[in-house]
């Protein structure tokens, strides 16, 4: 348990014009997202997040415009708890912690997953966690996305990567396996907001937030791609929307993929590799950052799952593209 005195916050942030009518608890918490909901709702009613200086209610209706000053003291989370949770640390100073997240594992507690998430994993794993806003998460990976995030432990540390990942400092590069043959290589500039009939999804549409990805050619087989895509922002489920917009759904999406059409000419052991695999062929592969403390450059890898390799032998195997009967890239190297 730490038993330092808690951390005070002083921050403010305006309303944008878009989001007014909205909830005032609704607009804080995505205008001050370190902190969940439910302490940001203690907060307005204990009067530590102000608007336009003045108290306010969780429920009350905003008109775009206002400032919103969030004073607080930073107690301790009570609602996660520590939970003995087996987690891969790929590197570990007082500054910052580097996991490679498996697959299946649930980031921090939602709707569904009240316990038995990584934050539960990383309050067992360093107990001073619980004084950092979501005990250190920065960014964040879907369930059944792997690979590589990073934990701030301070809140020195905390404040320096939020800015890194603002400013697009941060560099995120993923692999991923999608339907159909994809170009060599491109960049995906389209944005990102909620699908506008199914508010579970997220979709292109017009007025959605900036999102941008490049993308690179790996390899491709006969009814495939193996992709590395670099983020240049980081919007929800960003990259499993770009590769379907562009026309190239990921395998084993559940929400954004495709079924593979019976008339397709794909072979039987191919569709099967595809057709089993359980979740989306997304791997977060490498983060590269600048140190909170020294400002050192510094790059980490998580390799790719034994689950994706062995997708992409399957496919190497039994769905070679025409030719010369051998997968094949753009003719360079992972760069």
């Amino acid at each position: 348990m730490n038993t330092s005195l808690p951390n005070p916050v002083v921050t403010e942030r305006q309303v944008p014009a878009e989001q007014a009518g909205e909830r005032l608890d609704q607009v804080a918490s995505v205008l001050f997202s370190d902190f969940s909901r439910a302490r940001l709702q203690r907060w307005i009613r204990d009067g530590a997040l102000t608007v336009d200086g003045a108290g306010g209610r969780p429920a009350q209706r905003l008109s775009g415009g206002e400032w919103l000053r969030l004073e607080a003291r930073l107690e301790p989370e009570g609602d996660v708890v520590a939970q003995a949770i087996p987690l891969t640390v790929l590197h570990e100073d007082e500054q910052i912690i580097v996991l490679d997240k498996p697959p299946g594992l649930v980031v921090h507690p939602a709707a569904g997953h009240a316990d038995g998430t990584m934050q539960n994993g990383l309050l067992h794993l360093a107990p001073e966690l619980e004084s950092v806003p979501r005990s250190g998460i920065v960014h964040r990976l879907d369930k059944d996305t792997s690979g590589v995030m990073v934990v701030a432990r301070t809140l020195k540390a905390h404040a320096h990567l939020v800015s890194q990942l603002q400013d697009r400092r941060m560099g995120r590069v993923y692999e991923a396996v999608v339907h159909g043959l994809a170009p060599p290589r491109g960049t995906i500039d389209a944005p990102v907001g909620r699908h506008p009939s199914d508010r579970k999804r997220m979709a292109v549409v017009a007025g959605g937030k900036p999102a941008v990805s490049h993308f690179r050619r790996r390899a491709y087989f006969g009814h495939f791609s193996h992709l590395e895509v670099a983020l240049e922002s980081g919007r929800t489920h960003q990259i499993r929307v770009h590769v379907q917009h562009l026309g190239f759904p990921m395998v084993g999406d559940p929400v954004y993929g495709q079924r593979i059409p019976k008339r397709s000419g794909l072979g039987d052991a191919a569709r099967a590799a595809v057709e089993a695999f359980p979740r989306q062929a997304l791997h977060a592969r490498t983060l590269k950052l600048e140190h909170p403390d020294s400002g050192e450059r510094m790059a980490f890898t998580a390799p790719v799952p034994d689950d994706i390799r062995g997708l992409l032998d399957a496919l190497a195997q039994f769905d070679p593209p025409p030719g010369d009967g051998t997968a094949s890239g753009d003719g360079t190297g992972p760069g």
